[in-house]
């Protein structure tokens, strides 16, 4: 089944600036799904995931947050946490006029999708959840973070170098994969030092308390063998969210090596939360 792809943009405003988010639209429909990258990989990485939702009759955005990919990247780090991504994928919601989505995410993605049901409860359909970043993998993420930061910082043009060398290099000659990886690594040191400040010094997800009073339906995949995304954290949050499938995937790179089980759970999560009775907007 061929379905239509459409690359779309829109302006959101923060402290008297405008910047400028993409996205890319899959599919038709009033049953929508929005797909949030892992931090620095662009919205390319769940490309073939949102072709696959609507194969199925989903209609699937894929969004750049403030930092990624082909979005514009303020450096200023207010703008990169969690929480004001939650709010990027909301003016997104707004910008196409979809009332509600199932929202899913990869790494701090996920937990950008977290923040969206905590902030608007009512426009959550369901929740997709790839190895969420809570207590279990903070340490892990603070030693990777960490140093990037420092390099970001006091040696930009070590992440500048890296920019000016990969950014010739025609991603349609290279693997899928291997193209991804050259799209995180087109980075300006100022807007790398933006966004990791906002993660490491921000609130990286929202609370316990929060978390345990979403109730809508939720996949949540953890990762055996990661050492950056512990599998624990998926279990933890498995337990808390009211209505939760967890799923371990065999190792890091299952859902995109062999996607078919973990694209299969996904479809049947989504459709499951389109057909549950909507809840209504607040002053609707």
């Amino acid at each position: 089944m061929v379905v239509s792809e459409r690359i779309g943009q829109l302006f959101v405003e923060h402290d008297g600036s405008r910047d400028r988010l993409e996205y890319t639209e899959y599919g038709a429909g009033p049953a929508w799904v929005v797909l949030l990258p892992a931090p620095l990989v662009p919205r390319r990485m769940h490309q073939r995931l949102a072709r696959t939702l609507a194969e199925q009759g989903l209609h699937v955005l894929t969004l750049d947050p403030l930092g990624h990919g082909r979005s514009d990247r303020p450096a200023d780090p207010q703008v990169h946490a969690t929480s004001a991504w939650a709010r990027q994928v909301l003016a997104l919601l707004d910008h196409v006029g979809a009332d509600q989505a199932v929202v899913g995410g990869t790494s701090v993605g996920a937990n950008v999708a977290l923040e969206v049901a905590v902030l608007a409860p009512q426009r959550v359909r369901g929740l997709v959840l790839e190895a969420p970043v809570l207590h279990s993998s903070l340490e892990a993420g603070m030693l990777s973070a960490g140093p990037l930061l420092l390099v970001a910082r006091h040696l930009p043009w070590a992440v500048d170098g890296v920019r000016r060398l990969t950014r010739p290099v025609p991603r349609g000659l290279v693997p899928f994969w291997a193209g991804i990886g050259l799209d995180a690594l087109d980075q300006r040191s100022d807007a790398v030092a933006a966004m990791l400040h906002g993660l490491l010094f921000g609130a990286l997800a929202p609370s316990p308390a929060q978390r345990r009073a979403i109730t809508v339906p939720a996949l949540v995949v953890g990762h055996r063998g990661d050492l950056l995304h512990r599998a624990a954290d998926a279990e933890m949050l498995a337990k808390e969210l009211g209505d939760a499938r967890l799923l371990l995937a065999r190792t890091p790179w299952e859902w995109r090596a062999r996607p078919h089980r973990l694209d299969e759970a996904t479809v049947a999560l989504a459709l499951r939360a389109w057909q549950r009775p909507a809840r209504r907007r607040a002053g609707g």
